[in-house]
């Protein structure tokens, strides 16, 4: 699955005015049009919710064979849009959007493109929040995209070793919150990941994914292979980590999210939920909650 150059955002103008829902289409880099909704903060009933576009937006990144209007995504979402403004996207391949689902890799070029619509709304601060697939996204997203690089030199070879260049600081988020992560690419240690990777992997398997999981899923190999999750978690800093895990996630054992914490070092809060399983399926209100509720924190 070919990386391509990550450059200058595209999309449909929008009145930067209008304070309520809008749903648009979002021209990615590599121009594969991704659909986009943006939903207002509803904290404070009435015509004062959602009347200005400033302050914080929460970019949800769904899991694989998610999609912006699936009921897991859009109830997060719900929550979300109690504590700050909501951008949820469908991910090449799924739902409304255009072209192929790389499995992670081009992926990261659709978020960019939401966190940079949400800044040309107005909104000062943009957090971005990744469930599985999108975990991987978002902690990936987060080490090739920075408000201030720090070292030109590191920036210039995570960009070299990505296979792209010209990552845009508007698309940057300010903090990164991934919920059951990979920590590594070509994980087969459960069953759910082998059924995963023979899905991906095989042309009956993309058939099952396209009709039976309507997920259109790139036929060819990556090339290069993306940096990992676990190398991504340790350039994202000094924007703030986010690293939530179940301890009953019969995708990735806990070794994965402890080497994402392990990686990002002082950057990074870890929380291990007690009985979760895995993503936005398993996220209930109360965790959704403290995680809005982190995104948003000053």
């Amino acid at each position: 699955m070919s990386s391509v150059s990550e450059g200058r955002f595209r999309s449909s103008a929008v009145p930067s005015i209008t304070p309520g829902p809008l749903r648009t289409t979002l021209r990615t880099d590599d121009g594969v049009r991704i659909e986009a909704l943006y939903e207002p903060c509803t904290a404070g009933a009435g015509a004062a919710a959602g009347a200005s576009f400033d302050g914080t937006a929460i970019v949800l990144a769904h899991g694989f064979t998610g999609s912006a209007d699936r009921p897991a995504v859009r109830r997060a979402a719900g929550v979300f849009a109690g504590r700050a403004a909501v951008v949820t996207l469908s991910f090449r391949g799924h739902g409304g959007s255009g072209g192929r689902s790389t499995v992670g890799d081009r992926e990261v070029l659709d978020l960019a493109a939401a966190v940079a619509w949400a800044r040309a709304l107005g909104h000062r601060r943009v957090v971005s929040v990744g469930f599985s697939m999108g975990g991987s996204v978002v902690l990936r997203h987060g080490a090739l995209y920075a408000a201030r690089p720090t070292d030109d030199a590191e920036a210039g070879g995570v960009a070299e070793r990505e296979g792209r260049t010209g990552a845009r600081t508007e698309a940057h988020s300010n903090a990164v919150v991934a919920v059951s992560a990979p920590a590594r690419w070509y994980y087969r240690g459960t069953a759910p990941m082998r059924r995963l990777h023979w899905v991906v992997t095989r042309p009956v398997g993309r058939m099952v994914g396209r009709y039976g999981l309507h997920t259109r899923i790139d036929r060819n190999a990556w090339d290069p292979v993306p940096l990992s999750p676990v190398e991504a978690a340790g350039l994202i800093a000094p924007a703030p980590l986010l690293i939530v895990h179940g301890d009953r996630d019969p995708y990735f054992p806990l070794d994965h999210p402890r080497s994402l914490a392990d990686a990002a070092g002082d950057g990074a809060e870890l929380w291990l939920e007690r009985g979760m399983g895995h993503a936005e399926n398993a996220a209930d209100e109360t965790l959704l909650t403290r995680i809005a509720d982190w995104a948003t924190a000053p």
